[in-house]
């Protein structure tokens, strides 16, 4: 009695670590660096794809749940910033007056307003001007802010980020983003 016992516990665990075996290799979580920078909910393996939440992608995204659509809208934006009529990229630590030059093109996204905002080393945000886009919204235009004076407290990285926020939705998605690098006197 005791040697089938034995026998069913042996099957039973067979089956179940072979069952997990199998799971573990059809869908396996993975990390995930895009442009260099780790995805906050990675991707997952499935039967030899790869699944990464498109949210992740840093475009604008909407969702139909009528027609299960899901659309993805990324346009080009390239951004240059200008101290008077001067390009530049590093700084020095200290306060800078500049502005933001901002051309888009392949927008097929309804959009409400534009954003630009500069985030410090230590996370902190702030916005240096919106907009407002009118219904005489084109798929490509360019967008300069007024100039701005900002005070690079620390040495570091800092990123200044161009913003879209779709038509009817709430809440702004970072679409590009220039670095600034502060050096230290």
């Amino acid at each position: 009695m005791g040697w089938k016992r034995t026998a069913a516990f042996v099957l039973l665990f067979s089956l179940a670590s072979s069952t997990l075996l199998y799971a573990d290799g059809t869908s396996q979580k993975i990390k995930v660096l895009f442009n260099s920078h780790e995805l906050t909910d990675g991707a997952y393996i499935i039967d030899g794809k790869t699944y990464v939440p498109i949210r992740e992608l840093g475009g604008m995204v909407t969702y139909n749940d009528d027609s299960k659509t899901v659309k993805f809208n990324k346009p080009n934006v390239h951004i240059f910033l200008f101290k008077g009529d001067t390009p530049f990229g590093n700084v020095n630590v200290g306060k800078l007056k500049f502005n933001v030059f901002c051309q888009i093109d392949s927008l097929t996204a309804d959009i409400s307003s534009v954003k630009v905002a500069i985030t410090a080393p230590d996370g902190s945000v702030k916005s240096i001007q919106s907009q407002e886009i009118g219904n005489d919204q084109k798929d490509n235009f360019w967008f300069r802010t007024e100039d701005f004076t900002y005070e690079f407290k620390s040495a570091g990285k800092y990123s200044v980020g161009f913003y879209m926020k779709v038509a009817g939705e709430d809440n702004y998605t970072l679409i590009s983003q220039k670095v600034i690098t502060a050096i230290g006197n």
